[in-house]
């Protein structure tokens, strides 16, 4: 089955339905997401809607802040175990987190 936006706008608009966040996490849940996707348009968009939204530069600076240190973290981590994977003389593959596909990812 092939992409259908639809069904993902669809999804999005049920799962922003949740009474369970404030609109005001939402807007940091979703700035913090398009940061670490590495979109700046849309991380633009994000920075814009949560100012309409009533939330100040010093919230957003604070989130950033967190999001760089959270990924700056992982990919030390990530970092870190390749290198020791690269030293194991039995290789495992990427599983499905990695490739989408199902055929495992190799480098």
């Amino acid at each position: 089955m092939g992409y259908d936006g639809a069904l993902v706008l669809e999804f999005l608009a049920r799962t922003h339905q949740t009474s369970l966040l404030t609109d005001r996490e939402k807007h940091l849940v979703g700035l913090a997401v398009t940061m670490t996707r590495g979109c700046q348009v849309c991380t633009r968009g994000r920075i814009e809607k949560a100012r309409a939204a009533g939330i100040g530069n010093d919230v957003l600076n604070a989130l950033i802040s967190v999001v760089s240190a959270v990924n700056a973290g992982v990919a030390s981590a990530t970092g870190r175990e390749s290198f020791r994977l690269a030293d194991l003389t039995d290789t495992e593959e990427c599983g499905d987190l990695c490739s989408p596909s199902g055929t495992p990812a190799r480098s």
